[in-house]
């Protein structure tokens, strides 16, 4: 029996929606031998998407460009190692769908000796699993590999995760509130990510989410991943 680790996508994919929404769909489908296909559903709630408008004016940027700028993060995930192809489109200003093909899970997204693995897929005949644990030292590395939008929109909401402040949740609502109002702090608080993956066997175990057969799902809060004031972890195995 051999086992090898490998980085996968799924959950970066959960991670990038996570980064860029306030309201978010991920269908997807793990294959055996590595491949992986996602369907993305995403969108800006007003206030939130008013917000990153004025801090792109401000910036200089374009007015009435797309907020989510689909083509472009297409673009900047295709040059990913193991991506076989991205399409993300713009069905609104602020709505963005498509879907990403990944023909080697083990390459998405490593760079250098890819000795920094948040997430790790353990791969055997009668067991595999799969890891992700995201702290505060692990999510500035990821977010330097994603687009640059992500950055545009954590800095506009003046995010723990990427100003390196070790903020609670209570204290950076509280922050949020003060400086651009409840309504804004409410649909930060309120936003999750839903994300239903299928797995190529039945799933034996799951943390951090319900499984049924070969579906897992997950209920990701916003707000827990850009404060990550508890470090998070999912793990299913199947």
């Amino acid at each position: 029996m051999t086992t090898k680790k490998v980085t996968v996508t799924i959950f970066t994919l959960c991670l990038l929606a996570l980064f860029f929404s306030c309201s978010a769909r991920i269908d997807g489908v793990v294959r055996e031998g590595g491949a992986a296909e996602l369907k993305l559903q995403t969108a800006l709630e007003p206030r939130t998407s008013a917000l990153i408008r004025s801090f792109r004016g401000f910036m200089g940027e374009e007015a009435g460009a797309p907020v989510l700028d689909g083509p472009e993060i297409s673009r900047s995930m295709a040059a990913a190692p193991g991506v076989h192809s991205v399409s993300l489109v713009n069905t609104g200003p602020e709505v963005m769908d498509g879907g990403i093909s990944i023909s080697n899970i083990g390459d998405f997204l490593v760079s250098g000796a890819g000795t920094n693995r948040f997430i790790t897929f353990t791969e055997s005949r009668d067991t595999s699993s799969i890891v992700v644990s995201l702290d505060r030292n692990s999510a500035p590395d990821i977010i330097a590999r994603l687009s640059p939008d992500v950055e545009d929109y954590l800095m506009a909401l003046m995010a723990p995760v990427l100003l390196g402040e070790p903020n609670s949740r209570l204290e950076y609502i509280a922050l949020v509130s003060a400086v651009y109002g409840r309504p804004l702090a409410n649909e930060i608080s309120e936003a999750k990510i839903h994300a239903s993956i299928e797995f190529p066997r039945q799933i034996k175990t799951i943390s951090g989410g319900t499984a049924a057969g070969r579906q897992a799902q997950f209920e990701i809060p916003l707000l827990d991943v850009l404060v990550l004031e508890q470090p998070l972890r999912y793990e299913v195995s199947w």
